[in-house]
């Protein structure tokens, strides 16, 4: 490949130890976690001790020619900034992570001022979709947005299904026109057993990235696309469609590591992409990685040697 790649939507964690709904969340050993009653294989089973650490990523991102990724945070695995800051500090060129703040309650402007001026944090990561009983464009929602605006902090946001939440994010966009703001998860595209004419709501998160400001990343786009399997025919047409409504340089690959990883390999997670017919090189290079080291800024990207495996 005569591209560099960068991973725009990844996850780590310690332990995950928290609740959501009134039901527990916590690691198990072999990969398992107890998530909402359920035990469930979170990560993949070679990840015995249920730490999602740096380190072991890392491993994979050499390994796949990955040179750098953003990880953002996500309630279901707990609040993990003290971990997350200490990771962008050791691996400044590898990594830059998002912090998070306790949004599920009022008070939390605070909080993430201290993230981003004591823990210099680089962006803010809102898992928008666990807070539609919460309004994001709120007073202190608002005071956070113009304050990461001013630090020039960038907003990491997943949104609910469909186009409950466009409104609002159009609202903070227009107010906060130079706060840069990644929003996941391809707009949750719709899955391949959903014919894209029945349903185009999906598109009005994708529109959002006509804003000069606004970007999207494909984080979990193997997980929307799970049931088809790779190399995912019906998410290369969702990239497709995308590009088309708002080009292909506004758009970013993301894994969603490591909870994607259980089905399919880390390489996976892009190689659908690089070998796709569908998509030109210079798509895949704006998508792989391009688009994503000048939205975030990554400096001295890594180039790293393809390894060869015993079994070739």
């Amino acid at each position: 490949m005569n591209y560099s790649i960068i991973d725009a939507h990844s996850h780590l964690w310690l332990q995950q130890d928290t609740v959501w709904n009134g039901k527990p969340i916590h690691s198990l050993q072999n990969g398992r976690s107890l998530f909402l009653g359920e035990v469930v294989q979170m990560l993949p089973p070679f990840m015995i001790d249920g730490k999602n650490t740096a380190e072991v990523f890392l491993s994979n991102m050499d390994y796949a020619q990955v040179s750098a990724a953003v990880v953002v945070q996500e309630f279901i695995d707990g609040l993990q900034n003290d971990y997350l800051a200490t990771v962008s500090a050791q691996y400044p060129n590898r990594f830059i992570t998002c912090g998070m703040a306790d949004y599920l309650h009022d008070g939390f402007y605070e909080q993430a001022l201290q993230l981003m001026a004591v823990k210099d944090f680089k962006g803010m990561a809102i898992p928008g979709h666990r807070l539609l009983g919460r309004s994001l464009t709120s007073s202190e929602m608002m005071r956070m947005f113009h304050e990461m605006e001013r630090r020039n902090v960038f907003l990491s946001i997943t949104l609910a299904d469909g186009n409950r939440q466009v409104a609002e994010l159009q609202e903070v966009i227009s107010e906060c026109p130079r706060l840069r703001i990644a929003i996941g998860h391809l707009g949750m595209a719709n899955p391949p057993e959903t014919p894209c004419w029945e349903n185009q709501d999906w598109q009005m998160q994708i529109k959002l990235a006509r804003n000069p400001n606004v970007t999207i990343e494909t984080g979990g786009v193997t997980w929307l696309y799970n049931s088809e399997f790779y190399p995912f025919p019906s998410a290369i047409r969702a990239i497709r469609e995308a590009a088309d409504l708002v080009g292909m340089d506004r758009l970013m690959w993301g894994s969603d590591y490591p909870r994607t990883i259980t089905a399919i390999t880390y390489r996976m997670s892009y190689d659908f992409i690089v070998k796709s017919k569908e998509l030109s090189e210079e798509d895949k290079r704006l998508l792989l990685g391009e688009n994503a080291r000048r939205f975030y800024g990554f400096q001295d990207m890594l180039d790293l040697p393809y390894i060869k495996n015993m079994s070739e």
